[in-house]
């Protein structure tokens, strides 16, 4: 296999939303920063795509102001087909002024097709570009479709700037050697989960749910990861969990799927946006869904009645709002079989393990957190092509110290979650092994000087019929004085990304590094 087939395969693995490749980086860096930086860039690759004939659809070109959403039709190209092999989602924006992050979506007939945030503009002004692969949502593509978009922004004296917004999806078409997207790849529906309740074709012998999972909104739980239990001193404050979160899916009530959430840093995030000027962290432009293999419930989904499946997230105290889950159901068919039968074989759950210490100290308090959880579920179908056996063994672990003092002028936290799944189909086993780390502190000097240094992983090492490894290292450095108008701020800082993805042969290694919001370094090894 060529080595741009193999980096493409392994890019549609990890799900990547990307931006365009950044310019020559700067040999001498300004002093501090000024009113104007360089367009954010990540070191993550581009979407390899196939030399086929393609067509372009432009599915929203807009700008946001406020809460409303944009609304619109879709309608596939007319000169491209229905047999595409890729489908490649591409955004463009703008945004100068002053404004906060946002978080948006993009809905096409229902579906989540993408979960991204913005980045926060210069006085002067920034554009950003970024690339998603949703090959994996070619059924919904296929026909006529509402389209809905929406980043939910404020402008008014203070906050100026106003998003501005182009999404296109390009078709490439499967032609001569190139074939369609493979089967494995593509579902034959994507139902979106409106609400809590989903009844699927009865023929399904595939079912897959994608999880959108985020915490938002600016308020405590954007940072859920700081969090202490509700009798610790501390400005954010949750239930007996802490700091411990867990996104569950259930069927019926019963324990379907858990996962670990994905640590997302905004570009506002730790109280300093200067970190985050040129090189956003892991994921800020690319909301990953999780994904929960639900195959072994398919016996009891295909009767065709109505079923519950729920998402939630655990350790999020009563009546708390700050996340959102929206979820699609991915349904691969049996085209030659009208019912599918199945049963659930085996559901193991070990007790969740959670626990919390607390050490108020003398100058520094400490919370240590850490948690644990296991589920393993399997069942079958009998498909027209034998019976499938699918087995889902997930292991979850976190552990965290959080350190502060009591003005919180100092705040601290080293952190690591793993996600290990192991997935088996009639014997053949891909073992997943997802790990997400945090190591950063924030302090603030009696001159009002902040300063946050900060590191980030966001790692994943498959094995099985294929091997592939994902290294994606952020670190940041940047100061930055309160209290005073912009152009006092006197803020400096330094921040670097190594994106690393190897598999099977292919090689891609990338390392960006900045200062004062100048691209000091561009190099790639492999």
């Amino acid at each position: 296999m060529r080595r741009r087939q193999i980096m493409s395969m392994l890019a549609a693995v990890f799900g990547l939303v990307l931006l365009a490749a950044p310019v020559a980086a700067a040999a001498t860096p300004p002093a501090e920063f000024g009113s104007d930086w360089h367009d954010p860039v990540t070191a993550a690759p581009p979407i390899a795509t196939p030399d086929t004939r393609s067509c372009t659809v432009t599915v929203a070109d807009t700008q946001f102001k406020d809460f409303t959403p944009y609304t619109g039709t879709y309608t596939p190209p007319a000169d491209c087909g229905t047999r595409w092999s890729k489908v490649v989602l591409h955004l463009d924006g703008s945004v100068a002024g002053r404004q906060y992050d946002r978080l948006g979506y993009l809905h096409i007939g229902g579906v989540e097709i993408l979960r991204t945030s913005t980045p926060e503009p210069s006085p002067d002004g920034i554009a950003w570009s970024a690339e998603k692969d949703v090959t994996r949502y070619a059924s919904t593509l296929r026909a006529q479709q509402p389209v809905e978009m929406l980043i939910g922004n404020v402008v008014d004296d203070t906050y100026t700037g106003v998003i501005n917004v182009k999404v296109t999806l390009t078709f490439y078409t499967a032609e001569g050697r190139t074939k369609p997207a493979s089967a494995a790849s593509t579902p034959d529906q994507v139902i979106p989960l409106d609400s809590t309740t989903l009844t699927t074709p009865r023929n399904s012998e595939r079912i897959v749910a994608e999880v959108y999972a985020t915490g938002s909104g600016g308020g405590c739980e954007e940072f859920w990861y700081l969090a202490v239990p509700a009798d610790v001193p501390y400005s954010c404050q949750a239930g007996d969990d802490g700091p411990n979160r867990e996104v569950q899916v259930t069927v019926d009530g019963q324990l379907a799927g858990i996962a670990s959430p994905y640590p997302h840093v905004w570009t506002g995030g730790w109280s300093n946006p200067f970190l985050w000027y040129v090189i956003p962290a892991p994921r800020a432009f690319d909301v990953q869904p999780i994904d929960y293999d639900l195959t072994p419930f398919a016996g009891l989904l295909n009767d065709g009645k109505q079923h519950q499946v729920q998402v939630s997230v655990v350790g999020v105290p009563e009546g708390q709002t700050g996340w959102s889950v929206p979820t699609n159901i991915l349904v691969w068919q049996d085209a030659h079989r009208e019912h599918v039968t199945g049963a659930l074989t085996v559901h193991k759950e070990s007790a969740p393990a959670v626990s919390t210490s607390y050490d108020p100290g003398t100058d520094l308090r400490t919370l240590d957190a850490k948690g644990s959880h296991q589920l393993t579920v399997s069942g079958y179908v009998n498909t027209s092509h034998g019976r499938v056996t699918t087995t889902i063994r997930r292991t979850l672990s976190a552990a965290s110290t959080h350190t502060w003092n009591a003005d919180e002028t100092t705040d601290a936290l080293q952190a690591r979650w793993t996600d290990d799944e192991t997935h088996t189909v009639n014997g053949t086993a891909t073992r997943t092994r997802r790990t997400y780390t945090m190591d950063g502190a924030i302090t603030i000097g009696s001159d009002d000087r902040l300063r946050t240094a900060l590191s980030l992983g966001d790692h994943a090492a498959v094995t099985g019929a294929t091997r592939s490894r994902l290294d994606d290292t952020y670190t940041g450095d940047a100061t930055w004085t309160l209290n005073v108008p912009r152009d006092q701020r006197h803020a400096v800082g330094a921040s670097s990304e190594r994106y690393r993805l190897t598999g099977d042969g292919a090689c891609y290694d990338h390392t960006l590094a900045t200062a004062q919001g100048t691209l000091t370094e561009d190099q790639q090894r492999c």
